[in-house]
C-alpha cells in the first residue's frame, strides 16, 4: 500500500467536487480529486449540459416549422441523429477541455478510480490511500427508479434516452418534475407523441401552484398528454414496445417508457457508514455548514438533503473550501437558491411558494401578484404566454419570485438578488427595466405590488 499526503481530499469530480478543489486549490491547499469516471460529473457529461444542447436543438425545431407565421421561408424535414449526436458530443468534449485545462493549471491531482471513505480521515483507491487533513464527499446522484419497475431494454433512464439513436414515435415519461417535462418537450419538438404519467396532482409539484397549471395548459396547447393523480400498476415489455398500466386500470403502449421519478444519493458501498459518517435515507447528515458528524469529513452537493441541482453543489464546494480555510463564508439557504426547469415554456422560480409563505405568515399576511406575459412586448415578439407571481410579506419583503414562459430563466438571478436582499417593492419600483425586454414583467409586478399598476386593469 502507498500513502499520499494532501490538505484536502476530494470524493467526486462532479460540480461540487471539483469546485470545492479548485477554491482549495486557489487558498494554497494542495488537494487531490479521487473521480471515477470524468471530472465534471453527471452535469456536464449526460445530465445539465448535454439535455440543454437537445433542448436548444427542439427550439431550433419548433422555430424551424412555425417560421412561416412570422414571414420566413423555412421547412423542417426532421431530425438527422448522427449530427445531433456531435453537435451534443462536441459541446460537453469542448467543456470537458476546458476543465481539464483547469485543474492542470490549478496543480490539482486527479485520481482515477473508485474511492472509498476510511478513518483517518482518508480514501482508499485500490492500493492506494489519499490521507487529507480534510476530506470532501461529492460522490452525486443516481437515477431512481420504482419497485418492481427493472431499467433495461424499452424501460430507460434519462442516461439511456440521452443515447438514443432515433427520436421515440411514442414515449410515455414516468415522473413530471425537472426531467420528466424537459424530456417531454425535447420529444414533443421533435415529433414524437409524448404522455406524461405524474402520481400527484400537478406537473412539477415542488413549485408553485399558479406555475404547475400554467404549464399545464402551455403542455395541453403544445399537444403533450398527461395523467395527473394516479401511480403506475406495472409495465411490460415486448422487443419492440412498453405498455403501461395505472392503478385506474388505463393503459398505455409506447416504444419507450422513461423512467424519472428523481435522483438517490450515490452513496452506498463507499465505506460513508463504517468511517462512522451519519446517513440518513441514504443521504448524508450535515449541519449547516456541511459539516458532517466525523471530524474533518464534509459532504457537498446530491449526497446531502434538499435541492439537487449542479449550482447548489457548485457553490457548497466553494463554501465548503472556504470554511475549511477559516474564511468564515455566508450560508445561502435552499431558498433563496434559484430553480430553473429548461421546458418550453420555462419554469423558474426562487424562494418561497404561495401556499409555503401562507404557512409562515398566514393567508392574512401575504401578498400575491401575477403578471401576465401577455402585456410584454417582448414576449409577445418572441410568442411566448406565461406568467410573473411575485409573493410578498404584507407591507413586507418579497419572499418568492416565480416564472412560466420562454427563457424566463435567463430573468431568475434578479428574483434571487430580491429575495436574497429582502428587498420591499417599494424600494424595486423605481429601478428601470430596459425596454423592450422580458424583465419588464418582473418591473411590472413590482410596481404593482408597490400600489402603481401601470399596465394592469
Amino acid at each position: 500500500m502507498t500513502e499520499h499526503t494532501f490538505d484536502v481530499v476530494v470524493l467526486g469530480g462532479g460540480s461540487g467536487g471539483y469546485a470545492a478543489a479548485f477554491r482549495a486549490a486557489e487558498l494554497g491547499r494542495s488537494v487531490a480529486i479521487v473521480e471515477k469516471d470524468k471530472v465534471g460529473g453527471t452535469c456536464l457529461h449526460r445530465g445539465c449540459i448535454p439535455t440543454k444542447a437537445l433542448l436548444h436543438a427542439a427550439e431550433v425545431a419548433e422555430m424551424t416549422r412555425d417560421a412561416s407565421a412570422i414571414g420566413v421561408l423555412a421547412s423542417y424535414d426532421g431530425v438527422d441523429s448522427a449530427r445531433l449526436r456531435a453537435y451534443r458530443e462536441g459541446i460537453v468534449a469542448k467543456k470537458y477541455k476546458g476543465l481539464e485545462l483547469l485543474v492542470k493549471a490549478r496543480g490539482i491531482t486527479v485520481v482515477s478510480g473508485e474511492g472509498r471513505l476510511e478513518a483517518g480521515p482518508a480514501v482508499r483507491v485500490g492500493e492506494d490511500l489519499y490521507r487529507g487533513t480534510d476530506v470532501v464527499l461529492a460522490t452525486g446522484s443516481y437515477s431512481r427508479t420504482l419497485p418492481g419497475l427493472e431499467i433495461g431494454g424499452r424501460i430507460i433512464a434519462s442516461d439511456h434516452a440521452l443515447e438514443l439513436d432515433q427520436m421515440p414515435g411514442r414515449a410515455v415519461i414516468l415522473g413530471g418534475g425537472v426531467i420528466g417535462v424537459e424530456f417531454a418537450s425535447v420529444w414533443k419538438s421533435f415529433g414524437s407523441d409524448v404522455t406524461i404519467i405524474e402520481a400527484l396532482d400537478h406537473l412539477v409539484p415542488n413549485e408553485d401552484v399558479a406555475l404547475s397549471k400554467a404549464l399545464e395548459r402551455a403542455f395541453r396547447k403544445r399537444g403533450i398528454a398527461y395523467s395527473l393523480g394516479v401511480r403506475v400498476k406495472s409495465a411490460t415489455q415486448t422487443s419492440e414496445s412498453v405498455t403501461i398500466t395505472l392503478e385506474d386500470g388505463k393503459t398505455y403502449e409506447a416504444d419507450y417508457l422513461l423512467v424519472s421519478v428523481g435522483r438517490g444519493p450515490a452513496t452506498a458501498g463507499l465505506g460513508y457508514e463504517e468511517s462512522g459518517v451519519r446517513l440518513d435515507r441514504g443521504f448524508v447528515v450535515t449541519d449547516e455548514r456541511l459539516r458532517t458528524n466525523v471530524p474533518h469529513v464534509w459532504a457537498v452537493g446530491d449526497v446531502t438533503p434538499g435541492l439537487q441541482l449542479a449550482h447548489r453543489g457548485f457553490q457548497q464546494g466553494i463554501f465548503v473550501a472556504e470554511e475549511i480555510a477559516g474564511m468564515n463564508p455566508v450560508v445561502i439557504p435552499d431558498t433563496q437558491i434559484p430553480r430553473v426547469t429548461y421546458c418550453s415554456p420555462e419554469v423558474a422560480s426562487v424562494g418561497l411558494t404561495e401556499a409555503q409563505a401562507a404557512g409562515i405568515h398566514g393567508a392574512e399576511g401575504i401578498v400575491a401578484y401575477e403578471y401576465n406575459l401577455a402585456g410584454n412586448g417582448k414576449s409577445e415578439i418572441l410568442g411566448t404566454g406565461g406568467i410573473v407571481k411575485v409573493v410578498r410579506a404584507k407591507d413586507g419583503p418579497v419572499l418568492g419570485v416565480h416564472m412560466v414562459g420562454d427563457r424566463v430563466g435567463e430573468l431568475i438571478t434578479e428574483g434571487q438578488l430580491v429575495v436574497g436582499w429582502e428587498a420591499h417593492p417599494e424600494d424595486l419600483a423605481p429601478f428601470i427595466h430596459a425596454h423592450p425586454t422580458q424583465s419588464e414583467a418582473l418591473g411590472e409586478a413590482f410596481l404593482a405590488l408597490s400600489g402603481k399598476p401601470l399596465h394592469a386593469l
